[in-house]
């Protein structure tokens, strides 16, 4: 009789975590979206480091040019992918909790931890707002004070900046985990698994590279264009996964 009247709250729960799994699919395509839509501007736009604006003064005036590139040139498409990310990732320590609970639960902390990082210390918006007031004074005092002001937020947060190495490099750290728990967890396919290994390790060696050793700039896109690939390819693969697992 015990186990009868627990039916019910079984099939609930094993519902509840069908839902879990579309909403982390759903959340990965979006995600996908914006990451294409990533890859499309970067090409369009170059990936050249060295040639983004260098100063505040300069950031201003690609705000004033280009309020969306302005955006973008300051990590704003990257921290929205970041938030959306946290709905398959969930999803995805939900499918590894009875194979590997420990290494899921690893990796979902440090992907929240590094997207609390990254989302807290993005500038775009601060950027946008001081450019604002930049070019709304003519009181050559005011717009030194909004330009150093501008300047120690380019030092927090300018892209390939080591002011936001941490928030790039934990949640690469944790694609890394996950990748791992793939291969050993057998729910995902060992080449999902090893596709996101190999894309973790690229993208890692790009941020390190990025921030710390001079003149690597000038090949960004070069670094992070396999890395870059080799994710989507992976991410591609376990939302396809998620969505069988919820049928």
């Amino acid at each position: 009789m015990n186990q009868i009247n627990q039916l019910p709250g079984i099939i609930d729960n094993r519902r509840q975590i069908k839902n879990i799994f579309i909403a982390g699919g759903v959340g990965a395509i979006i995600a996908l979206l914006f990451i294409f839509l990533d890859v499309a501007i970067g090409n369009i736009t170059g990936g050249n480091l060295s040639g983004l604006p260098q100063t505040a003064v300069e950031r201003f005036n690609e705000f004033q040019q280009n309020t969306l590139l302005g955006l973008y040139h300051l990590d704003l498409l990257n921290m929205v992918v970041q938030i959306i990310l946290i709905l398959p990732w969930f999803a995805l320590y939900m499918a590894h909790r009875d194979a590997n609970h420990g290494l899921g639960m690893l990796s979902l902390i440090f992907f929240l931890l590094g997207s609390t990082i990254m989302v807290s210390g993005n500038t775009a918006l601060p950027m946008l707002e001081l450019s604002h007031k930049y070019f709304a004074t003519a009181d050559v005092s005011q717009k030194m004070l909004y330009a150093a002001a501008g300047e120690s937020l380019l030092a927090m947060g300018a892209h390939g900046s080591p002011g936001i190495f941490i928030g790039f490099f934990i949640p690469n750290i944790a694609n890394l985990i996950l990748s791992v728990v793939m291969v050993k967890g057998g729910i995902f396919s060992r080449l999902n698994g090893w596709l996101g290994i190999v894309g973790s390790i690229f993208m890692l060696l790009y941020v390190a590279l990025v921030n710390f050793v001079p003149g690597v700039e000038k090949m960004a896109t070069a670094f992070a264009m396999p890395g870059g690939l080799l994710l989507m390819a992976w991410m591609i693969m376990f939302t396809v996964r998620l969505f069988k697992m919820a049928k």
